[in-house]
């Protein structure tokens, strides 16, 4: 009998992963702590490097009624509330790289995901369940303990894939691999109905830049909602890594921005708050027969909006690189782990270094407005080709 891939974790990069190899001829077993898909989180940007391998794995026509195809990215001053630049995209950027770039809510990506793992005859989806032990046996098979309910059952897998999220348990399995660090930086995110906010911020996506902040927005659920994203740099106090936000310490944040910012920042009547961690992507990301993905191996800051698409693209590369008909696993990981480390590495330092850049004041500030103003739209697009340009290995 031909031995399962078993995942932790049924998020994005999880139920990714479980599709991809899936459809390259594994079965696949997906342990998932919660007993529900839920709605956590809120708005994600999908860049074409993404939709091409959902559009491979058979879930980009199904996600579209539930996305927003946004036509422009508008950058934008927060202190003056004055335009500095444009990025055309809609249907420029997906004639420039051959597949769109949409916004959604995570929750639609993830059940649509979830919708499309449950069709295909080599996937289940255990729910409620926890992955508490795992030990080899002597012939190297994979055991994996798992708890659902008052049930304790022995999975043995041929092998292991934590996709289980930044704070990742199986990480502790993979060792020397370095655990998350706190940024110092707060993402303050909220929801309102596409009614409270002006028509025209429905068809696109803004970036508001100033000092030690910036503001994200877009629309989501098909143009029905509207997503705010703030981020700023804060001391995080918290138990856990989300929390309610104060609403007044927030706007304190934003207290010299130009009113008509915000005025839409005063609109939503309560925030949550995440802190920002993230994990170095050079540590290790196998060990024996067992890897990382996503956000589990390599969580970045969410100013190059690729935290989703990294996890995508690592599904699809390590579906490549493991056939079933493989017999050195740990020579297949170690491949996958070294097929993706110096692109997320990459990505993960533009998205830091994004940060930067958006949060200057001063005359540096002036200096990054002057450069944008002077960049035709299709230069500040070709900045992005590197990212949205990448095509999944066939």
């Amino acid at each position: 009998m031909d031995l399962p891939v078993v995942i932790a974790g049924a998020g994005i990069g999880g139920l990714s992963a479980a599709l991809a190899l899936g459809a390259a001829g594994h079965d696949v077993l997906v342990v998932e702590r919660a007993g529900e898909l839920a709605e956590v989180g809120a708005g994600l940007q999908l860049s074409p490097n993404a939709c091409r391998v959902l559009d491979d794995l058979g879930v980009l026509d199904r996600l579209m009624p539930y996305a927003v195809a946004p036509r422009t990215i508008r950058i934008g001053s927060g202190r003056t509330g004055r335009e500095i630049a444009r990025i055309d995209l809609g249907d420029r950027i997906a004639e420039r790289h051959g597949a769109p770039y949409l916004v959604v809510h995570r929750a639609d990506l993830q059940k649509t995901l979830f919708d499309r793992a449950l069709e295909q005859g080599r996937i289940e989806v255990r729910l409620g369940s926890e992955i508490i032990e795992v030990g080899d046996t002597p012939d190297g098979i994979v055991q994996c303990h798992v708890q659902t309910g008052n049930i304790l059952s022995q999975i043995p897998a041929k092998a292991l894939i934590g996709a289980d999220g930044v704070w990742s348990r199986i990480r502790g399995r993979v060792p020397g691999h370095k655990q998350p660090e706190y940024t110092g930086l707060t993402a303050y995110r909220a929801t309102l109905p596409a009614e409270h906010v002006d028509e025209d911020l429905l068809s696109r996506t803004g970036l508001w830049l100033g000092p030690n902040a910036h503001l994200v927005h877009y629309p989501i659920r098909a143009g029905r909602e509207f997503n705010l994203v703030a981020l700023v740099p804060e001391r995080w106090t918290e138990e856990g890594w989300s929390a309610t936000a104060d609403r007044a310490t927030l706007l304190g944040h934003f207290g010299n921005w130009a009113p008509g910012v915000k005025a839409l920042l005063e609109k939503p009547g309560s925030w949550l708050k995440w802190a920002l961690c993230g994990v170095d992507a050079n540590g290790p990301w196998s060990d024996g027969k067992i890897a990382l993905l996503g956000d589990a191996a390599h969580a970045m800051l969410p100013f190059a909006a690729q935290g989703a698409a990294m996890a995508i693209e690592d599904a699809a590369v390590l579906a490549h690189l493991f056939p079933p008909s493989a017999t050195d696993i740990r020579a297949v990981l170690k491949a996958y782990e070294a097929a993706r480390r110096k692109r997320v590495k990459k990505v993960q330092e533009t998205a830091a270094e994004n940060g930067r850049i958006y949060h200057l004041s001063g005359p540096m500030a002036l200096g990054r407005d002057t450069v944008m103003k002077l960049m035709t739209a299709d230069r500040l697009s070709a900045r992005q080709d590197w990212i949205y340009g990448w095509t999944p290995p066939r």
